[in-house]
């Protein structure tokens, strides 16, 4: 071999031998267990964020980096994502949504049922002071993409958003020509990014639609690759039927469903909640793709408004203040909500304590601010005379709403659910800030505990769920139900949200009393690589970024 050709070939082997210097990790978050979230048991190990991303996981201890977290003695997990969220305008008011970045959650999913569009040109500025500048769910993802927000954002297209967009608040059927104009808008949503079709069916307008209606607008939703995401029909007396409703729907469409916190919420009814879970499993293994989330907590939260009858909504919230000032409307609002109606759906009989097991979120007139995070018997106590008559005064003074806890269903019967291989984790609370705007009233302590309860309560304390479990149904079962493939996991290559907790000390704090508590043992919060929570602080950074569903066209 010529001489100048092996000096050639030398240099070329030799370069190809040296090890190239490695580029500076953004973050390297080293000695922490890693939890991966497909439930598989944890595992000591560094984790490597460069431009957003995880690039290794691995034993990385003497790589360089920019910034270093020493995770020794805490477990490193996905960050948590929210199902079922309603921070669809909270975020807006507060973009660091800092009651869920500090659960660990750095995904909101948003749309139940009320979706934040389509709405028409003049809806204008909200009670909450939000003006809304976009007519289409498309229109408000550029909105959040302009003022940015601490979380990633994902969101359905609503069932009652596009019935109220083509027919109001009256109560009528829908005509064939009114159900194609939804299922437009329906497929536009989609186009725009919705993650699939959302519905709240326990009151009107909402309710009126009948089972046929919402195959039809869920097929749409499947055309595009999205579920459907139902708080189903009746949660009491009805819910069997209601449970099978959404069956019915999910295999006329051949759409994926995810029931919204399945529970049995009725106390004549506690105990058998062994029964609609034994429902949701015979659809499965029929070959369904059928699931549910599930939160933590025994009581949920609705209006004071939804005891009253829903034949006296309709027309919307102006024709129900006319009827509640009526004394012959109200006489018979009294009958039906002493002794129900057919297929209705009543907190009052519900709740098996009555007045007692309602507790006011939000009162604005003075006579009863002195009651918010009161029971309503404490409110009817102090008036005196009958109570349903005090009942419909408040909701005249109160503008035809007042946010309301019910206690309703069973911790025996929310572990079983829990428990389900199919159930993952929703809060169905909104991002909010004790010292911020969206601090005022009394919200369900699940808007700041959700997530470090079932860590902290369930797993530590209770044992109903394996930590590794119960990871696995906040992170990578609620990314697999909505189609997000590059999230919920810890993998090389994938976004770096990152959770990084206290597995030995995370709880919540917040109670039915005392709410507004952030939680404790949830140590740094990582949002697309930037580190959105350290050492238990907020650091103001807002890395979140829309999520768009598989039928998006941009």
């Amino acid at each position: 071999m010529p001489r100048c050709l092996a000096l050639v070939l030398l240099s070329l082997l030799s370069g190809c031998s040296r090890s190239t210097p490695e580029a500076p990790y953004d973050v390297l978050i080293t000695g922490g267990s890693v939890i991966d979230g497909d439930g598989t048991p944890p595992v000591v190990a560094d984790v490597g964020i460069r431009d957003g991303k995880i690039v290794r996981i691995g034993n990385l201890n003497a790589a360089p980096a920019h910034r270093r977290i020493d995770a020794s003695g805490l477990t490193v997990a996905p960050g948590f994502i929210d199902i079922h969220n309603h921070s669809d305008f909270t975020v807006l008011l507060d973009p660091k949504a800092e009651s869920m970045i500090r659960q660990g959650v750095t995904t909101m999913v948003l749309g139940e049922s009320r979706s934040a569009g389509p709405v028409k040109p003049e809806a204008g500025a909200r009670d909450d002071g939000v003006r809304v500048d976009w007519t289409t769910l498309g229109g408000y993802f550029s909105r959040l993409e302009r003022q940015r927000m601490a979380t990633n954002i994902a969101s359905y297209v609503g069932e009652e958003q596009v019935w109220t967009y083509v027919k109001g608040y009256d109560q009528t059927p829908a005509t064939p020509a009114e159900v194609e104009a939804m299922k437009a808008l329906v497929a536009r949503a989609m186009e725009e990014g919705a993650m699939g079709l959302s519905t709240a069916l326990l009151m009107p307008p909402s309710s009126l639609a009948t089972t046929g209606n919402l195959t039809e607008l869920a097929k749409v939703a499947k055309q595009y690759g999205g579920i459907y995401s139902t708080h189903i029909r009746d949660e009491g007396e009805g819910v069997f039927q209601a449970i099978a409703e959404a069956i019915q729907i999910g295999t006329d469409a051949q759409i994926p469903v995810d029931i919204i916190h399945m529970k049995i919420a009725h106390k004549k009814l506690w105990g058998r909640a062994g029964e609609i879970a034994a429902m949701v499993q015979k659809a499965r293994d029929g070959g369904q793709d059928i699931r549910a989330n599930v939160y933590p907590y025994t009581a949920g939260q609705n209006n004071l408004s939804s005891i009253v009858p829903p034949w006296a909504h309709d027309g919307g919230r102006q024709r129900l203040l006319e009827r509640l000032r009526d004394p012959s409307v109200r006489r018979r609002m009294r009958a039906d909500i002493l002794s129900g109606l057919p297929g209705w759906y009543n907190h009052y009989l519900a709740t098996g304590d009555g007045w007692g097991g309602m507790q006011l979120v939000s009162l604005r007139h003075d006579r009863n601010a002195p009651f918010q995070g009161k029971r309503m018997s404490e409110l009817i106590a102090a008036r005196g005379g009958d109570p349903v008559a005090v009942l419909l005064d408040v909701l005249v003074e109160e503008g035809g709403s007042v946010p309301t806890v019910f206690f309703h269903h069973s911790e025996p019967d929310m572990q079983l659910v829990m428990k389900q291989p199919w159930t993952s984790i929703g809060s169905d609370g909104a991002a909010v800030n004790v010292d911020g705007s969206t601090g005022p009233g009394h919200p369900h302590p699940r808007y700041y505990g959700t997530f470090p309860r079932v860590l902290g309560r369930y797993v530590r304390e209770l044992h109903v769920l394996t930590l590794p479990e119960a990871v696995r149904k906040m992170t990578s079962m609620n990314a697999d139900k909505i189609g997000i493939k590059d999230r919920g996991r810890l993998r090389e290559k994938m976004w770096a949200d990152v959770a990084i907790f206290d597995a030995s000390r995370v709880m919540d704090r917040a109670t039915f009393d005392n709410p507004h508590q952030y939680p404790i043992g949830i140590q740094y919060v990582i949002v697309n690589g930037a580190v959105t929570l350290a050492n238990d602080r907020h650091t103001g950074v807002l890395a979140g970024r829309v999520l768009y569903g598989p039928g998006t066209r941009r």
